[in-house]
Protein backbone atom coordinates (compact mmCIF):
# COMPACT_ATOMS: atom_id res chain seq x y z
CA UNK A 1 0.00 0.00 0.00
CA UNK A 2 1.12 3.41 -0.97
CA UNK A 3 4.45 2.08 -2.52
CA UNK A 4 5.54 1.02 1.29
CA UNK A 5 6.59 -2.44 2.31
CA UNK A 6 6.17 -4.65 5.62
CA UNK A 7 9.10 -2.74 7.19
CA UNK A 8 8.02 0.66 7.06
CA UNK A 9 4.61 0.04 8.20
CA UNK A 10 5.94 -1.98 11.45
CA UNK A 11 8.84 1.23 11.70
CA UNK A 12 5.70 3.45 11.90
CA UNK A 13 3.46 1.45 13.74
CA UNK A 14 6.40 1.67 16.69
CA UNK A 15 7.01 5.36 16.53
CA UNK A 16 2.78 5.39 17.10
CA UNK A 17 2.95 3.12 20.15
CA UNK A 18 6.17 5.08 21.36
CA UNK A 19 4.66 8.95 20.71
CA UNK A 20 1.41 7.50 22.16
CA UNK A 21 1.52 5.07 24.33
CA UNK A 22 -0.23 2.19 24.23
CA UNK A 23 -3.47 3.30 26.81
CA UNK A 24 -3.87 6.02 24.22
CA UNK A 25 -4.25 4.08 21.04
CA UNK A 26 -7.62 2.57 21.27
CA UNK A 27 -9.11 6.33 21.74
CA UNK A 28 -7.05 7.38 18.76
CA UNK A 29 -7.84 4.76 16.68
CA UNK A 30 -11.51 5.09 17.62
CA UNK A 31 -11.57 8.81 16.97
CA UNK A 32 -9.59 8.36 13.80
CA UNK A 33 -12.50 5.69 13.01
CA UNK A 34 -15.61 8.07 13.71
CA UNK A 35 -13.42 10.88 11.73
CA UNK A 36 -13.60 8.97 8.73
CA UNK A 37 -17.26 7.90 9.48
CA UNK A 38 -18.19 11.24 9.62
CA UNK A 39 -16.18 12.64 6.43
CA UNK A 40 -17.18 9.51 4.11
CA UNK A 41 -21.27 10.49 5.21
CA UNK A 42 -20.81 14.22 5.00
CA UNK A 43 -19.37 13.67 1.53
CA UNK A 44 -22.24 10.96 0.36
CA UNK A 45 -25.17 12.95 2.10
CA UNK A 46 -26.96 15.95 0.40
CA UNK A 47 -26.90 18.95 2.06
CA UNK A 48 -29.09 18.76 5.13
CA UNK A 49 -28.94 22.78 6.35
CA UNK A 50 -32.21 24.72 5.20
CA UNK A 51 -31.34 27.79 4.03
CA UNK A 52 -35.30 28.45 2.72
CA UNK A 53 -36.66 32.11 4.38
CA UNK A 54 -38.70 31.15 6.83
CA UNK A 55 -42.87 32.20 6.67
CA UNK A 56 -42.26 35.30 9.12
CA UNK A 57 -39.56 36.59 7.02
CA UNK A 58 -41.50 36.19 3.56
CA UNK A 59 -44.49 38.08 4.63
CA UNK A 60 -42.30 40.87 6.58
CA UNK A 61 -44.06 40.27 9.79
CA UNK A 62 -42.09 41.10 12.75
CA UNK A 63 -40.87 38.45 15.40
CA UNK A 64 -43.07 37.74 18.79
CA UNK A 65 -42.48 39.77 21.65
CA UNK A 66 -41.29 36.36 23.34
CA UNK A 67 -38.03 36.14 20.82
CA UNK A 68 -34.76 37.78 21.28
CA UNK A 69 -34.65 41.07 19.55
CA UNK A 70 -31.16 42.26 18.77
CA UNK A 71 -30.49 46.17 20.53
CA UNK A 72 -28.49 48.54 18.88
CA UNK A 73 -27.71 50.85 21.53
CA UNK A 74 -24.82 50.48 23.50
CA UNK A 75 -26.00 50.15 27.55
CA UNK A 76 -25.84 53.32 29.56
CA UNK A 77 -23.75 53.19 32.30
Amino acid sequence: MFGMGAGEWVLILLVILVVFGASKLPQLGDGLGRAIKNFKRAVTTANEIDVSPKKSEISGEQPKSGSAQVNDQAPKP
